[in-house]
């Protein structure tokens, strides 16, 4: 075996020239700086070439800050348009950015640090108005949900799975994140989630994006919150909590339908219902399928699982309304994503505000991948709309390049049969 070596400059991430390409089309610089203003003129970097650098590193699959000096400077010296900057510049100008926590006491006294950027969480809704993602003055569905984050940071707090770490609400509209609001890993999900709904709703609407249906799961069913969802929205579908005046209700129930869902037979019902010892009545409907075990529920006193979802869906039938409140899974594949794919599990600093503004960014990052992955997957044929990460990167950003001055023009050779000159169609 022979090995020879060249002094040609050529760099292994040659797609990252079209992600680079890509955030200034979309005029991304100039949102940025409208939203987070202009650095003093004797500053080197941009916040748009902070964020620019924070998301090349992430698409070239590094997973910290440090990765763009031990790692990736000389390749992204080489991606156009990219002014590359040092760890310290990206991870200190990202802790600029946060915002003070805010302390909330609960009725047993305890104490529930939140974090919340306005800002920020504007700017990437502004982004997906920009880019055509949603479109104003349209309804959309939206979902709402809150996930544990193991960390161990200077002010994390155990939360309920034993374990230190922070506790994000996160509201989605399709596949993409619109509201994120942080919190310490010790707080309850329903402690002052209307608040965080409200928050959601009204940039929503500042932005004239309106709401058809809203989803959500039984950490969400408490008075504040189903008045402050069906006041935002035109149907709501939320997993309601067992209680023993409903329990006694569905008892008397005589007449079950068997209805198909997926892959099983369930039995479902509709009644009618004023939770929380109010005179307002909402239907819910109720399901029930044998358990695993054959065990009776003392609950009910039969071996049935019961679940049942409160709503203000008057047409919908059962089977729809199920079905609809079980595509809600989706969203854990959102988290699944912003975790292994987009940085969640590795936060950079330590301090509860100063991951918030990370966060916020990498879910920004990731509602940009998906608008330029729908873009690319349009366009060649070797990239598909469904990819994860790892695999964009693989088939797509991992290409041997160099640029070549010719007379006046600037060319972008790149050493592989696929066919990217479609990209500039």
């Amino acid at each position: 075996m022979k090995i020879t070596t060249s002094s040609d400059n050529i760099k292994s991430f040659g797609g990252l020239n079209f992600i680079s390409a890509e955030f200034d089309k979309l005029q991304l610089p100039e949102l940025i700086t409208e939203y987070l203003g202009k650095r003093p003129v004797q500053a080197t970097y941009s916040y748009s070439d902070i964020i620019k650098n924070l998301w090349a590193i992430t698409f070239a699959g590094g997973d910290c800050a440090e990765d763009i000096h031990t790692n990736l400077k000389e390749e992204l010296l080489q991606i156009d348009n990219i002014n590359v900057c040092s760890p310290d510049t990206i991870l200190r100008l990202q802790k600029k950015l946060a915002l003070a926590k805010e302390i909330h006491l609960s009725k047993l006294n305890t104490v529930n640090e939140f974090s919340k950027h306005s800002n920020l969480n504007a700017m990437n809704l502004e982004m997906l108005l920009r880019s055509k993602t949603l479109k104003p003055n349209q309804y959309y569905d939206f979902d709402f949900d809150n996930q544990f984050i193991p960390c161990e940071k200077y002010d994390s707090k155990k939360g309920y799975k034993m374990k230190d770490g922070y506790f994000p609400g996160v509201a989605t509209i399709g596949k993409h994140i619109v509201y994120f609001e942080n919190r310490n890993g010790n707080s309850n999900v329903k402690f002052k989630q209307a608040e965080t709904l409200q928050l959601s709703y009204d940039l929503l609407k500042s932005k004239n994006i309106y709401i058809d249906r809203s989803r959500m799961d039984c950490g969400s069913f408490t008075k504040e919150i189903v008045n402050t969802v069906s006041a935002n929205s035109k149907r709501f579908y939320i997993r309601a909590q067992r209680c023993e005046e409903l329990a006694n209700q569905i008892k008397e129930i005589k007449q079950w339908e068997t209805v198909r869902i997926g892959l099983f037979d369930v039995e479902v019902c509709s009644i009618e219902y004023a939770p929380f010892g109010e005179e307002k009545i909402y239907r819910y409907v109720v399901s029930r399928e044998k358990n695993n075990t054959g065990q009776t529920n003392i609950f009910y006193n039969d071996d049935f699982i019961y679940r049942a979802i409160s709503t203000n869906d008057t047409v919908s039938s059962n089977k729809e309304v199920i079905e609809y409140y079980n595509q809600r899974g989706a969203g854990e594949k959102i988290f699944d994503e912003m975790n292994n794919d987009f940085g969640w599990k590795n936060l950079p600093f330590s301090f509860l505000q100063e991951n918030t503004v990370y966060m916020i960014l990498m879910a920004m990052c990731r509602n940009f991948y998906l608008i330029i992955l729908e873009k690319i997957s349009q366009k060649v044929s070797f990239v598909k709309s469904n990819f994860r990460l790892k695999k964009f990167i693989f088939r797509f950003v991992i290409v041997p390049f160099k640029w070549i001055n010719r007379g006046r023009q600037k060319i972008l050779k790149l050493f592989t049969e696929k066919p990217y000159h479609l990209l500039l169609n």
